[in-house]
């Protein structure tokens, strides 16, 4: 069940990070709700993933699930560059994560 905590807690660091973009600073209130409860919610999976999983592994995750999914909504959604190499890159981060996975030691 952790990995699903952590899986969870990927995904809301992607709302949160995103909905960064939408706060212009915090200044937009409804962004701003949506990207404190995403902070919020990844955390609290974050946390009780960690209760079984290793730190430097689940943490590990947890960012490169963010990152991914922020590189990929950057591109759909902000017009963010998409290039070989961004890709490459992308693609070495999923990597990681599933490196990490299954190196972890914790099912």
């Amino acid at each position: 069940m952790a990995w699903v905590f952590l899986v969870i807690a990927g995904i809301f660091e992607v709302v949160w990070a995103i909905g960064l973009k939408y706060t212009e600073g915090f200044t937009k209130l409804y962004p701003s709700i949506v990207t404190v409860v995403g902070m919020a919610i990844s955390f609290y999976f974050l946390s009780l993933a960690v209760k079984t999983l290793p730190i430097g592994s689940a943490y590990a995750i947890w960012t490169g699930i963010g990152a991914l999914g922020a590189v990929i909504l950057g591109m759909i959604l902000f017009g963010e560059p998409r290039n070989f190499l961004r890709i490459m890159f992308v693609a070495f981060i999923l990597i990681g994560i599933i490196g990490l996975k299954a190196t972890s030691g914790s099912n």
